[in-house]
C-alpha cells in the first residue's frame, strides 16, 4: 500500500510538471509556479534567499540567464518550448533532491559579483561580504596592501576583496585541490591574475615566509552536533567546507596559533565561526576578541591585532 501511495504521489507530481511545460507561457507564469511549488514542498532556504518568492525569482531569471535587474515589464515575455523544458527541469531539481540553487544555475551571487560554483565548494554566503565592500576600514590601514584568503573554497572573499581594493595584492588559498579548480575558473571569469594568486596549502604550510596586512578565512566552524542536524540542502556541500571537530573550532585553533607569524606589524586577522562563538570564548577566556557588527545581517566574525595574538600565544 506503502509503495502503491509513493507511486501516485511521484505520478502526481509528474503530472503537474507536464501541466506547466503544457500551459504555462511567460516567465511570470514560471516564477509564481516555482514560487508555489517551493512553499508547498517547504523547502529550506539558506544559500542566497530566505523565502520561496525570492528563490523562485532567481531560478528563473537565472536559467533564462536573464540580470536580477530584469524590468519587471517584461515578465509577460513568452518563453520558447526549450526554455521551458529547461526551467521544468531544474524545478523538480529543486524540489525532489533538495538541491541549493547555486547547483543547479551554477550560478552565486556575492559582494555583487558572479562566481560560477559546483559542488566542489560551499555556496558563498558569508557576512564578511559587507567588511569588503567597507573596504576593511578602519583595520585595514596599509598602501598596497597584502591580503590573504585563508580556507577560500570559491575564492569569493579574496576575489570580491581584489575587485574591491584597486591596489591589492591578494592570495587565495585552501588545502581542497577541488575547490582551487572552481577559483581558477573564477579568477579567469573575473579577469583577476595576476592580481590574485592561487596557492594550494593546509592552513599556513606553503605560505612560509609570506606576511600579510590583513588575514581573512572562513575555515569550516560546524560542530558536529549541528552537522548532523542540518537541512537536506546542506547535506549537498562539501563536508571538508563545514565540520571542523567536536565544537567546530579544530582549524580556527590552528589559525590563532599560526597566523601571527604571517602578519605584518600593523596586520589584523579577521575569521568566521559563527555559531561556534560562545565554544571560541570558552576555550580561550583570556582573549579579547573583537566582535564584529553587521547591518544586513550575520554574526559570529571576530578580529585579532598581530600584537593581541602574540600576547595570547607566544
Amino acid at each position: 500500500m506503502t509503495k502503491t501511495m509513493s507511486s501516485a504521489v511521484t505520478e502526481s507530481q509528474a503530472d503537474i510538471y507536464q501541466q506547466a511545460r503544457d500551459q504555462l507561457s511567460s516567465i511570470e507564469d514560471f516564477i509564481r509556479f516555482s514560487a508555489s511549488q517551493f512553499h508547498q514542498a517547504d523547502l529550506y532556504f539558506g544559500h542566497g534567499t530566505d523565502n520561496a518568492w525570492d528563490e523562485a525569482v532567481a531560478i528563473v531569471l537565472q536559467m533564462l540567464d536573464l540580470p536580477n535587474d530584469y524590468p519587471a515589464t517584461m515578465l509577460g515575455a513568452t518563453l520558447l518550448d526549450d526554455e521551458k523544458a529547461h526551467l521544468v527541469s531544474a524545478i523538480k531539481e529543486r524540489v525532489e533532491h533538495r538541491k541549493p540553487l547555486a547547483y543547479i544555475t551554477n550560478k552565486a551571487y556575492y559582494c555583487g559579483l558572479e562566481f560560477y560554483i559546483d559542488e566542489r565548494v560551499l555556496v558563498p554566503r558569508s557576512p564578511i561580504a559587507e567588511l569588503i565592500q567597507n573596504d576593511f576600514y578602519p583595520w585595514l590601514e596599509a598602501d598596497n596592501p597584502r591580503i590573504l584568503d585563508l580556507c577560500c573554497g570559491s575564492g569569493c572573499i579574496g576575489m570580491a576583496t581584489a575587485a574591491y581594493i584597486e591596489d591589492a595584492e591578494v592570495v587565495v588559498s585552501d588545502i581542497s585541490e577541488e575547490a582551487l579548480t572552481v577559483a581558477e575558473i573564477n579568477n579567469e571569469r573575473l579577469g583577476l591574475y595576476p592580481k590574485v594568486q592561487i596557492v594550494q596549502s593546509d592552513l599556513f604550510e606553503n605560505l612560509q615566509g609570506e606576511q600579510f596586512d590583513l588575514i581573512v578565512s572562513n575555515p569550516p566552524y560546524v560542530d558536529a552536533e549541528d552537522l548532523a542536524e542540518m537541512p537536506h540542502e546542506y547535506q549537498h556541500e562539501p563536508e571538508i567546507g563545514l565540520g571542523s571537530g567536536v565544537d567546530g573550532l579544530d582549524l580556527t585553533r590552528k589559525i590563532l596559533q599560526q597566523a601571527a607569524n604571517h602578519l605584518t606589524e600593523q596586520g589584523c586577522l579577521i575569521v568566521e565561526v559563527g555559531n561556534s562563538w560562545p565554544a571560541l570564548e570558552e576555550a580561550f577566556p583570556l582573549i579579547e576578541f573583537t566582535w564584529l557588527e553587521f547591518e544586513h545581517g550575520g554574526d559570529g566574525v571576530f578580529l585579532l591585532t598581530k600584537q593581541q595574538l602574540i600576547e595570547a600565544f607566544n
